[in-house]
């Protein structure tokens, strides 16, 4: 692969439609929006004042108080805006949910006394709570699929009314990424100039593009091989091509010669992520050697225009596989372009669902959350035009297992994996809507107790929920499958950014840790922080779909461990000193053997080498003045 070189320096920061009437003043049943003038006489049944539920509805608000008819149908607090208080939509929905949060606090709690309950009732019959309700892998399974079904529920309302922003979709203009910390207090004065976080996107879109045309025609003897590894090591992130067909697509392709068509394209870029997987990580491979599937990603990179111009399931399959090939290849950037096309023809197939095929339907839901989940991951970090697929969440189900001629497919570990995925990504992006969407100190600390509480409640309630197979341990890195490790990883990820802005709290002012929810909560964010960031070969384990978005989070991770050692209120939170030296010390050298793969990952990797140094001169200045 050929080196990116930055052609540029890093940018541093410097009323309702009225109803309509007949001809002779008399209201229509239907009213139509191409009248714009109501006669003078006509009687407004309209509240003057609506509620804020009403608003958001755009339905007629009777102005009852304490609660409208609405309201009180619907269970909602009922809110009156004072006149000349004008709210954008985005703080409007925000300070909603927070006003919300207490009586769904409330209602958590009830569910969780009748739970008790209900294991005391289970408990005096002699029956266990897991003899009464299955505790199979399909149950399992299931558990999971409600709790995506159930959790939007608990944040985006009491009921269906709030239904013009979806909370659980990446928000545009978040402060969730790595460089958002540089201008945090403490943290920026690691650095010699404030970084503009959207420098990362400028340097990726420099790199030079790559070389694919030289590869001559890849050689067809170890295909066995690789096939078996992208099922066995590859599937399981991605989940989108049935192993129950593999043989059909083999056949076709081989039919034509590999050289054109859907099935050659999916073949060959079945193999190639099979060969990348079978080599390991790219970042412990030597810099002048080409990548693993590179010749195989070649011949279908050939294949890929012709299939650009289809609007099908397999082609939107082979962009997907593209995709997850540039990931392993830590190329963000081109990932998202064919993320971006596929979720162009999702969207007009989605349009469309009753002339899917019934053999693609399940294959359909699959890519639809491929997609969705992909995009999720890019805009956590970038700031990138959003594609609109999040629309179509609604009308989309959840996916459920492949099936044959024979019958289903039984294994259910990859499905497992990717139900655990979905809900954790919806919950990370709720994150982001909920605390990060200005700044993570517009709300006051005991509104963000309550925000805090509640996801970090929904977090527990995702970790209790999943089946064994791929159920980790808290307090260890174990050596169980890569879908254990890399949903621990993402655990903590989670756990952190629920509770860091309790750390800017106190950056910002160390009295702010007097306040025991506040300390509390700071120890919470350092512990999962250093637990994510602590064994960090574990992060290989997930490079193929994750390295890029893996080495970004140990960034974050760092900058916030180091802030925190700059502060004796939370120093005092973290273990001793040795201990987080050597961890911040594994870091950088794991970010130094990673620069090589990206610009993006070299400036991340030059951003926490200063800013260790510069902490060093921190310290250093501290005991000179001592």
């Amino acid at each position: 692969m050929s080196q990116a070189s930055p052609s540029k320096r890093p940018r541093t920061v410097s009323e309702s439609p009225k109803d309509g009437t007949t001809q002779d003043g008399t209201p229509n049943e239907a009213p139509s929006r191409g009248l714009a003038h109501e006669p003078l006489d006509y009687p407004r049944k309209r509240a003057m004042i609506a509620c804020e539920i009403c608003r958001s509805r755009k339905s007629r608000c009777d102005g009852g108080k304490p609660r409208c008819k609405l309201c009180v149908e619907l269970g909602a607090r009922c809110v009156y805006r004072e006149p000349g208080i004008k709210l954008d939509a985005g703080d409007k929905l925000i300070l909603e949910r927070l006003s919300h949060l207490e009586e769904m606090l409330q209602s958590a709690m009830n569910s969780a006394q009748m739970s008790v309950n209900a294991t005391k009732a289970a408990a005096h019959i002699g029956t266990s709570p897991a003899a009464s309700t299955s505790t199979t892998d399909d149950t399992a399974a299931r558990r999971i699929s409600c709790s995506i079904a159930l959790e939007n529920n608990r944040l985006n309302g009491l009921g269906t009314w709030d239904s013009s922003v979806n909370i659980s979709t990446m928000p545009k203009g978040h402060t969730t990424p790595a460089l958002n910390l540089l201008q945090w207090p403490l943290i920026r004065d690691l650095v010699s100039q404030p970084l503009d976080p959207q420098v990362l996107v400028e340097m990726e879109m420099s790199r030079p593009p790559i070389n694919l045309p030289h590869f001559p025609r890849p050689d067809m003897a170890n295909t066995a091989v690789y096939a078996s590894s992208y099922f066995d090591l590859v599937n399981v992130w991605y989940a989108c091509v049935n192993p129950n067909a593999w043989s059909a697509h083999y056949r076709d392709a081989t039919s034509v010669g590999f050289i054109q068509g859907a099935d050659s394209c999916l073949v060959m870029l079945v193999l190639a992520l099979g060969a990348a997987a079978h080599g390991g990580s790219i970042s412990r491979h030597p810099h002048n050697v080409e990548p693993r599937g590179i010749d195989y990603f070649a011949s279908a990179w050939k294949i890929i225009p012709n299939l650009a111009i289809r609007n099908d399931i397999p082609a939107i399959q082979c962009h997907i596989l593209a995709a997850a090939y540039l990931f392993y290849l830590v190329r963000p950037l081109e990932a998202w372009n064919m993320i971006t096309i596929a979720s162009t023809k999702l969207q007009l197939v989605l349009g469309v669902p009753d002339r899917v095929p019934a053999m693609h339907r399940e294959l359909l839901v699959r890519l639809f959350w491929d997609t969705l989940l992909a995009e999720s991951d890019l805009l956590a970090e970038l700031e990138l035009p959003h594609s609109g697929i999040v629309n179509f969440e609604d009308i989309v189900g959840l996916p459920g297992p492949f099936s044959d001629v024979e019958g289903e497919y039984t294994s259910k570990d990859e499905l497992w994996y990717f139900l655990a995925e979905i809900a954790l990504r919806r919950l990370l992006n709720r994150v982001s809507h909920l605390l990060y969407v200005k700044t993570p100190t517009t709300a006051p600390t005991s509104k963000l107790a309550r925000v805090t509480a509640e996801l970090d409640f929904q977090l527990s309630q995702w970790f209790e929920g999943l089946p064994s197979p791929i159920k980790f341990p808290m307090t260890t890195i174990s050596s169980g499958s890569p879908g254990q490790v890399c949903l621990r990883l993402r655990y903590f990820a989670c756990r952190t950014i629920i509770f860091r802005p309790y750390v800017f709290a106190v950056l910002s002012d160390e009295n702010a840790v007097a306040d025991p929810v506040v300390k509390e909560n700071c120890r919470k964010c350092l512990e999962a922080c250093l637990r994510q960031i602590d064994h960090v070969s574990a992060h290989q384990v997930g490079h193929l779909p994750y390295l890029w978005q893996g080495a970004l989070s140990l960034v974050s991770q760092t900058l916030l461990v180091m802030g925190a050692t700059m502060s004796p209120k939370l120093a005092a939170l973290l273990p001793p000193t040795i201990s987080v030296e050597a961890i911040i010390s594994d870091v950088v050298a794991e970010l130094n053997r990673l620069a090589h793969l990206a610009p993006s990952l070299r400036l991340s990797a030059e951003i926490v080498q200063e800013a260790g140094a510069r902490r060093k001169m921190f310290f250093d200045n501290q005991r000179s003045q001592t």
